[in-house]
């Protein structure tokens, strides 16, 4: 290959200087030889180990072994918000932040899963095509597919592997308002919650549990006619909520402009630098950890289940709790004892 040279004349590339072909990597490479690749900047290793996760089994947990031994801790942002609110072009403005102050980063957009072919199906990262070329981003949408203990247990094990190959910070995008996002809050270090002008009432708020998983509010589209209003009904919400030591900051945004998106990044600087400085940082870590056991264990319990007592057990006490022979307590209590017995 050819390039001219600064009189436009061309300039061959000796064989010497043109950069070596990367080896193809077995499909079926263990996770340390995966790590060692993707920590060298190999996207497909990196891709390959988050599938990994994904669909999670033996050859997933192997994956979240080496991943937790590793240590590694990335910041982490969730990015949530109801359908449309302008989430993923806000999360395409803050990378273009991130990057402004030289860190690399993951981003993980966690999208519904498609009932036929297991994948996401939003593909969010068509709105971030800015950074597809960048080095110094990875960008993922993410199904919780058949993951042992669905999205709960997939995010903070994809986080972990960003992580484990030297990511210092990862976004988490949510497709929507609902359990999804009580678990991305639980899996992160700052939940921003985004909002539209006449978005609703504060009772809707409530509704939502807003209030609950917010660290940083964002009225995007702040353009839009209702912006004053719903700073008011968000100002109000927060008057009555429990003083925890963090008021919630209210940034306006304009993600189609950038308008106001240094000042949110700034405001979840703020936040991070808040939890380090009490000691809230390593408390939210800690319980998050807690949190994953439980659900580890929960999952597992529920797998042995049904592994265990098969189908056809499960139909017949089923069935009569349908009948009101049994009640659904009594026959949990039976399928345990069942476990019991079988796991000896």
């Amino acid at each position: 290959m050819s390039a001219p040279d600064a009189h436009g004349s061309d300039v061959r590339r000796s064989d010497a200087d043109a950069p070596a072909p990367r080896a193809r990597l077995d499909r079926r490479a263990d996770p340390a030889t995966l790590f060692a690749a993707a920590e060298s900047g190999d996207r497909v290793a990196l891709a390959r180990l988050l599938s990994v996760v994904e669909r999670g089994g033996a050859p997933g947990r192997a994956v979240a072994h080496t991943a937790y031994r590793r240590g590694a801790e990335a910041a982490t942002v969730g990015i949530t918000g109801a359908p449309g609110a302008g989430k993923s072009t806000l999360v395409d403005r803050l990378i273009t932040a991130a990057r402004a102050e030289g860190s690399e980063l993951g981003v993980l957009a966690i999208d519904p899963t498609s009932p036929f072919s297991g994948g996401a199906i939003l593909g969010d990262r068509v709105r971030m095509q800015d950074h597809a070329l960048d080095d110094g981003v990875y960008i993922r949408s993410m199904a919780t597919r058949g993951h042992l203990g669905g999205l709960a247990l997939a995010v903070p094990e994809a986080v972990r592997v960003l992580a484990a190959v030297g990511l210092p910070l990862v976004l988490v995008e949510t497709v929507g308002v609902g359990q999804v996002e009580v678990e991305v809050a639980a899996a992160t270090d700052t939940t921003v919650v985004v909002l539209n002008p006449r978005w609703g009432d504060a009772v809707q708020a409530n509704k939502a549990g807003l209030l609950e998983i917010a660290d940083v509010f964002a009225i995007n589209k702040a353009d839009l006619p209702g912006a004053a209003e719903t700073r008011r009904d968000l100002e109000q919400m927060l008057d009555l909520s429990a003083d925890t030591g963090w008021r919630p900051p209210i940034v306006e945004t304009v993600a189609a402009t950038g308008a106001g998106v240094e000042a949110l990044w700034s405001e979840v600087h703020r936040h991070q630098d808040h939890l380090a400085a009490g000691g809230g940082l390593v408390q939210r870590r800690a319980a998050r950890l807690e949190r994953e056991l439980r659900e580890v264990l929960a999952a597992r319990i529920e797998d042995e289940i049904r592994r265990l007592t098969g189908a056809g057990a499960f139909s017949v006490l089923a069935h009569e709790v349908v009948e009101h022979r049994l009640d659904p307590y009594e026959a949990a209590d039976r399928l345990i004892d069942e476990v019991g017995r079988t796991g000896r």
